[in-house]
């Protein structure tokens, strides 16, 4: 089943109508993971394709596992159409947020559910093998414990402080000491189609998506942790900028101090205004008695 769905995601070796049956079906699929369940007529007024078309493709995917029919909808007159909608079992995905000391991983499933979730998993990060292998020991002991078959797990999502190139899954910050991408060598590890995003956008979203700013167009998300982050939503999308590489709120020259910060600049924001910041203050005053 899962082979199913990552062959309807995939244009190897589609030509012609098959090609444009592909699209139609990732077309069906991301509609009912944005709205839920669905009627034919919805799905034929959205795509703007023909009723037998839509039933066509709707019961192929029904044969493929993908979806199935919800039943009845409630009628004040007429047929009663049917409620399509995804199949929850059909896919997972994992989600890893790594902080400074600890992770957060979580397990959802086609349709969003969330089915378990592991919350401050001790853990340093540091840009060093020890802290990497740790890493990949984390998220495959959450993996076994899921007890999810790892061909059903379409993708992991990891989220990393830091300056992150989204598109080419390489982390500038930490864990840079190949050549390849650092999502490479995590699929290589665990198998699993592995996807990287800087953890302030990637909340940034995740308030859009799920959070107090739901369907918001236009945020401005700060991230107030052990650093300072910013992420952008611009008309209801991830702000990148040129270089794919905002929101570095936190490194911009602010103080008139001598403080040195880890990105290697002087009077960063993030030298007086952070969470490390108040932990070297602390650490200041401990030793002045």
């Amino acid at each position: 089943m899962p082979n199913l769905l990552l062959e309807v995601f995939s244009d190897e070796n589609a030509i012609g109508v098959a090609y444009k049956n592909k699209s139609l079906k990732r077309a069906i699929i991301s509609y009912l993971d944005a709205v839920g369940n669905t009627t034919i007529a919805d799905l034929n007024k959205e795509l703007n394709i023909s009723t037998p078309k839509i039933i066509n493709l709707v019961n192929e995917l029904i044969q493929d596992g993908l979806i199935k029919d919800y039943g009845k909808v409630d009628s004040t007159g007429g047929r009663r159409a049917s409620m399509y909608g995804l199949v929850s079992e059909a896919a997972f995905f994992v989600g890893v947020d790594i902080k400074r000391f600890s992770i957060n991983i979580g397990l959802l499933d086609f349709k969003k559910n969330l089915v378990t979730i592991k919350e401050d998993v001790p853990y340093k990060l540091e840009n060093t093998n020890e802290s990497f292998e740790e890493l990949i020991r984390v998220i495959e002991d959450f993996l076994e414990e899921s007890a999810i078959v790892r061909d059903k797990i379409l993708g992991i999502g990891v989220n990393l402080s830091g300056r992150i190139n989204n598109a080419s899954g390489y982390s500038y910050s930490f864990f840079h000491f190949h050549e390849e991408p650092l999502t490479k060598i995590i699929e290589s590890r665990l198998g699993i189609k592995t996807f990287l995003e800087n953890d302030s956008r990637a909340m940034a979203y995740g308030e859009f998506y799920f959070g107090v700013v739901h369907n918001e167009r236009n945020v401005l998300f700060v991230n107030l942790d052990y650093g300072i982050g910013l992420g952008i939503l611009v008309d209801g999308k991830v702000y990148y900028g040129k270089s794919g590489f905002s929101g570095e709120f936190g490194h911009i020259p602010f103080f008139n101090n001598e403080l040195i910060c880890h990105c290697g600049k002087k009077g960063c924001l993030e030298t007086e205004a952070s969470g490390s910041a108040l932990v070297r203050m602390f650490k200041e005053k401990i030793r002045e008695g």
